[in-house]
């Protein structure tokens, strides 16, 4: 007989924010098929929402009959998810010229029995919160990201330079998709956080950290995050899946 897989709670929400009019991130919850997702789009236009869109729906397709088991599988089904997503954004370029430069960052979070798996590209952003400690899993995909590596800017500069949008990898752009696969054993009790840049380039690690602490619902965690980044400015869409291992 199987062992059955941990029970993962999750709740997501995204907001347009204070200045954008359209809302180019996604977000996807599947809890029977052990996964969630946070895409952003760009390109401008619509051409942003189509590619986060058309990510969401790839892992949708390729996760059917996930059953959160084998951590093989499960690698395979998030290496499948951005490879065919890459392809099909190519493709609608292909046949919407006008949509060239379009594309994703894209974060997925997938569960296996005993472990956790991570597919990463762009800005987006996962964290850990666990044993009282937030750690940021993923590593941005940025322009900014490779000169903190080489250490020609703070983390403060960081947080408010100019190029910080600048995007190195994404999702839909080349003929190929860099992909970062991370993994980790899963734990009860371990808070993952997904969100896009709409979060991270208005709140400090250190606010989204109090407010994940903090008494409340997945629901109350996720929704004061987006209340943080709007009354921050909201300069972006902003968006953020919650996900805890009971």
């Amino acid at each position: 007989m199987s062992q059955e897989s941990p029970k993962i709670n999750y709740h997501g929400g995204t907001d347009v924010g204070n200045v954008r009019t359209n809302n180019e991130d996604v977000f996807y919850i599947n809890e029977a098929c052990h996964y969630c997702l946070v895409a952003d789009g760009m390109g401008g236009a619509a051409a942003g929402e189509v590619a986060s869109r058309i990510f969401a729906e790839t892992a949708k397709a390729v996760f059917d009959g996930h059953d959160g088991m084998s951590e093989e599988n499960t690698i395979a089904r998030v290496q499948t998810t951005y490879k065919l997503a890459n392809d099909k954004i190519l493709k609608h370029v292909g046949r919407h010229p006008r949509d060239q430069g379009m594309g994703c960052t894209a974060d997925l979070l997938a569960f296996s029995q005993d472990s956790f798996i991570i597919g990463h590209v762009g800005d987006s952003r996962t964290y850990r919160l666990k044993n009282s400690t937030l750690k940021q899993l993923t590593k941005d995909h940025s322009l900014v990201q490779e000169q903190l590596d080489q250490g020609l800017i703070s983390p403060d500069e960081a947080r408010r330079h100019a190029m910080r949008n600048v995007i190195l990898r994404a999702v839909g752009v080349n003929e190929t998709v860099a992909l970062d696969i991370l993994k980790g054993k899963k734990n009860p009790g371990d808070l993952f956080l997904l969100c896009s840049d709409g979060l991270t380039d208005m709140v400090s690690e250190s606010d989204v950290f109090s407010t994940l602490c903090a008494d409340g619902t997945l629901s109350d965690k996720s929704a004061a995050l987006i209340k943080l980044a709007k009354q921050a400015g909201g300069k972006d869409n902003v968006t953020v899946v919650l996900s805890v291992v009971a």
